[in-house]
């Protein structure tokens, strides 16, 4: 794909397990490319694999930037650093674009469209599917709110690292989709988890059991990618439990508010919290087998 001819340079905020690769296809496509991150080493780390220059802060990375992207850990991060005292907001220059691919409340996408409007600024909440796998070989799923026409802009450079991406409506849709994914997730991954324990607890061959109904209804992209290390109980890998908890946390506050019912996902939710307990907070979401086959 050609780099469109408007946008000239692009920050990328955040070098992360995902922000890493991210940025690393933007500066494969040949853009011209500022990155940013907190703890700088990771950053010169980054600079070792390829093109691009590092700031020392966001407002550094993002003071010349068409595009600012970020990709951080929580709504917290992100207020850091684009409303912090180095944040990018106080100095990115009228009509350029904030893209933020961190996984965060709907409320705080909503807040940070309002600043940019009054800044002269535009914004794109854009939380991203996928995982590191994904974000590596630039297969992600990205799901947008904000303005059509900001969004068509910034679709080509996306497209770098993503596979798929829809614009859901208005600013906070995104994150609102976002959740919607990671509560079907967190089902998925709790059905599987039971149903790989009960196979082994009936005495099946396990993964012929997979063979089988992986190719009929019970099907899914947890069970493709994740049964064999499940199987064998290897965790050291993927999304973190950690991490998913913190979704969670945006998924069930946003559904007191909105007055949605969850009751698996608050319940799987305590379950992960159990892993936590058992030392699995950087372990992948797919250890809620190991609970089930911990010791009484």
């Amino acid at each position: 794909m050609q780099k469109i001819q408007n946008i000239q340079k692009i920050a990328f905020l955040g070098l992360g397990v995902m922000g890493y690769p991210m940025a690393g296809h933007l500066s494969q496509a040949g853009f011209d490319l500022i990155v940013y991150n907190r703890t700088r080493s990771r950053a010169e780390q980054w600079l070792t694999d390829y093109q691009g220059t590092i700031a020392s802060s966001p407002a550094d990375a993002a003071s010349t930037a068409d595009i600012v992207f970020a990709c951080v850990g929580r709504d917290s991060d992100v207020l850091e650093v684009t409303l912090g005292e180095q944040g990018a907001f106080k100095v990115m220059k009228p009509g350029s674009i904030f893209v933020d691919h961190t996984t965060a409340s709907a409320s705080l996408a909503r807040q940070l469209d309002e600043h940019c409007r009054e800044l002269g600024l535009h914004f794109i909440d854009a939380p991203v599917s996928g995982g590191q796998q994904g974000a590596e070989g630039g297969a992600l799923t990205v799901m947008c709110g904000g303005e059509t026409a900001i969004f068509n802009q910034i679709k080509p450079v996306i497209s770098h690292y993503a596979r798929a991406m829809s614009l859901l409506g208005p600013a906070g849709s995104g994150q609102l989709c976002k959740m919607v994914n990671q509560t079907c997730i967190a089902g998925l991954v709790q059905g599987l988890a039971e149903g790989i324990h009960f196979a082994e607890s009936a005495g099946l061959d396990v993964k012929q059991v997979i063979e089988v109904i992986s190719k009929g209804a019970a099907q899914s992209w947890q069970m493709d990618n994740r049964h064999e290390t499940m199987i064998a109980g290897h965790y050291e890998h993927g999304f973190a439990v950690d991490w998913m908890r913190k979704d969670l946390d945006i998924v069930l506050s946003e559904a007191r508010k909105n007055g949605a019912q969850l009751p698996v996902t608050a319940l799987v939710d305590q379950f992960y919290a159990e892993v936590q307990a058992q030392g699995g907070g950087r372990w992948d979401t797919s250890s809620l087998l190991a609970r089930l086959k911990r010791p009484d």
